[in-house]
């Protein structure tokens, strides 16, 4: 076990890592370590080249939710909410309740309805519906009404990287659908009161939802902003902002360690406003022209009516009828089109059956899928 030393007496706290989630620990000449109240992300441990990563003991990061904070940290963060909008997400951070996570106790995936369900009604699965939000040039299977999206590119937030989208066995899981605000740590934070169409509605919620880096996605699993940011830092604003206004929405709360996390996130972007549901940013109200002055109307006086005018009317003009137009007939009916090859019934009882045939991993969409293959909710089985 590795760690930066600390300061002789309690000085600078060292920093230790489990992979996801970093501490700081103060040495204390009495009592041994003491965790503080600010846990710091592996983003920010890695750019810090003096400290080392160590492995602690698991009790010791689930410590960093029930931490306390210190009332000079609250002082300050009231301070900034003071100067913030009504409509930022630090304003909106405020208002959520801090208290420490819940059990998983009961926790599935089926607790939040099918995966990727057609909530809308518009025909399509929350995953095509999202891909057509968020790839541009994409390309859609023939025959499903600009619904299955076979192609295009994503200009990923979490990376700011390009990828290129292709539906398949082999590829579709280079983008795949992100849960914000992961659907565990909505479990274990306020969720597990919800109603199951609420939850089924949280789930398939466009605003929670977005279209990343596969591989960045995994990295992140069900962490929140405690453990886990976008290595592109010029989202994270955006990204937090997105966590506050869903946990808003749906009535969720957030740990003391997540709350500070978000809140040292805002402090260089106090003025981040909240998305609204279809992604966009709301109006700020500062920048919004002034209206034109009202003109008082005055009233112009009318005039007394006088006797009417004596109206005399020409005689009426013939009427003329024009000779019926010939009606030509009714084109033929166009050929009723081939109807498209009935889809070939394929089922695997498992995982090994799937990998065994070749076709892992395997896509909502694709012949055979079930849902038991998708345990993680991304729409992509058999991993």
């Amino acid at each position: 076990m590795r760690a930066s030393p600390p300061s002789p007496g309690g000085g600078r706290p060292a920093l230790v890592s489990t992979g996801a989630v970093a501490v700081a620990i103060r040495a204390s000449p009495a009592a041994g370590p003491v965790i503080e109240a600010d846990a710091v992300t592996r983003s920010d441990l890695l750019d810090a080249p003096e400290v080392g990563l160590v492995e602690v003991d698991p009790e010791v990061v689930a410590a960093s939710d029930a931490v306390t904070a210190d009332p000079a940290d609250l002082v300050r963060f009231d301070d900034a909410v003071a100067g913030a909008g009504a409509e930022t997400a630090l304003a909106t951070l405020a208002t959520l309740e801090v208290k420490g996570r819940a059990p998983k106790t009961g926790y599935d995936r089926e607790q939040f309805g099918p995966a990727w369900a057609d909530t809308d009604r518009n025909g399509c699965d929350t995953r095509n519906d999202l891909l057509r939000r968020d790839l541009t040039g994409e390309t859609f299977k023939p025959g499903t009404q600009d619904c299955v999206v076979l192609t295009g590119t994503l200009a990923d937030p979490y990376t700011a990287t390009t990828i290129a989208f292709q539906r398949g066995s082999a590829t579709s899981s280079a983008v795949q659908i992100d849960h914000v605000v992961a659907l565990s740590d909505a479990w274990q934070k306020g969720a597990q009161q919800l109603d199951a169409e609420t939850r089924k509605r949280f789930a398939n919620d466009p605003l929670n939802l977005l279209a990343v880096d596969g591989p960045a996605n995994q990295a992140k699993g069900a962490g929140d902003a405690a453990t886990w940011l976008p290595p592109n830092r010029a989202y994270r604003c955006e990204y937090v902002a997105r966590q506050v206004a869903v946990k808003a929405a749906y009535g969720l709360w957030v740990t003391q360690a997540e709350r500070d996390a978000i809140a040292r996130v805002l402090s260089d972007c106090p003025g981040q406003l909240l998305p609204t549901g279809d992604g966009a940013y709301a109006a700020q109200a500062a920048l919004e022209p002034a209206g034109d002055p009202v003109v008082p109307v005055v009233p112009v006086p009318v005039p007394a009516p006088g006797p009417d005018p004596v109206v005399v009317l020409p005689d009426p003009a013939p009427v003329v009828v024009p000779d019926p137009v010939p009606v030509p007939p009714a084109p033929a009916p166009a050929p009723a089109p081939e109807p498209e090859p009935a889809p070939v019934d394929v089922y695997y009882q498992n995982c090994d059956a799937v990998r065994a045939a070749g076709a892992a991993p395997i896509v909502d969409g694709d012949p055979g899928f079930q849902r038991k293959f998708d345990r993680d909710g991304d729409g992509v089985g058999c991993e």
